[in-house]
Formats: structure tokens, C-alpha cells, sequence
């Protein structure tokens, strides 16, 4: 079974604030699962195949190409019409903070 001081160091860890009772229930709870991970290490599993997932899907990755065509003229008409543009762009305030000042 772990400790008072065991639980109360894993409870600032978590930043939790525990009061006496809070502190014996999860001593206990705590010490459960322990226990139950020590009888699973107990378990022979020199003859298992370590595994990656479950459910041997794999992660599946598309091409990084654009396969969109833009015609030139309707590029320049939206440009025309946008109200600030640069290099070619079309220009919108940031939106992202910072903290400079």
C-alpha cells in the first residue's frame, strides 16, 4: 500500500488539494491499481508479439500536389475587385496576437 506522504505528493503533482478523507480513499484506489499492475507483470509475455495498434489499420497519406487549375483571368478579376492586395495576394488583417509591444 503506498504511503500518506505517497498520495499527497502525487496530489501537489496534479495540483490537487486533498482534504483527510480524499487522502485515505485514494490511498486505497491508488494502491488497487499498483497491485493490479504488479500481478499483470507477473504474466509471461516473452512469447507475444509487441504491437503498434490493435486493429492493424494504417495511417493512409495523400499526395501534396494541387490538382486545381486556375485560369489567369478569373484570378486577375478577383484581384481587381479585392480591396488591398500584394505581390499578387489578396491582403487581410492578421489575425493572429502576439505579445510585442
Amino acid at each position: 500500500m503506498i504511503t500518506e506522504k505517497e498520495v499527497e505528493h502525487i496530489a501537489q503533482l496534479a495540483r490537487l488539494k486533498l482534504n483527510e478523507k480524499e487522502k485515505v480513499k485514494f490511498q486505497k484506489e491508488l494502491s488497487l491499481v499498483l497491485d493490479y499492475i504488479d500481478k499483470l507483470n507477473e504474466l509471461d509475455v516473452s512469447q507475444v508479439e509487441p504491437t503498434v495498434s490493435g486493429s492493424g489499420t494504417a495511417n493512409v497519406m495523400r499526395s501534396d500536389f494541387s490538382n486545381s487549375v486556375y485560369d489567369p483571368e478569373i484570378v486577375v478579376n478577383i484581384l481587381e475587385q479585392a480591396p488591398d492586395k500584394k505581390d499578387g495576394f489578396i491582403k487581410v488583417k492578421s489575425i493572429l496576437m502576439t505579445n510585442d509591444k
